[in-house]
């Protein structure tokens, strides 16, 4: 794992970088919340694209009559 601060590669599950000294640890639970954001960020990613596209279409018809 990297280092936040400082770029150095420290061993996996490491609390303090070994380079800085600095705390590298994250929280299991901070973990957990970031990849339900990630997972609701991509969700609305693809319900964003689905609505541009069906806009699109809808921007097509009219065009074409």
């Amino acid at each position: 794992m990297k280092c936040p601060y400082c770029q150095s590669g420290n061993l996996e599950g490491a609390l303090i970088c070994a380079s800085c000294g600095r705390d590298v640890a994250v929280p299991a639970t901070l973990i957990a919340e970031r990849d339900d954001l990630l997972r609701k960020r991509d969700a609305l990613r693809a319900e964003l694209r689905q609505a541009r596209e069906e806009m699109e279409a809808i921007m097509q018809r009219r065009k074409s009559r």
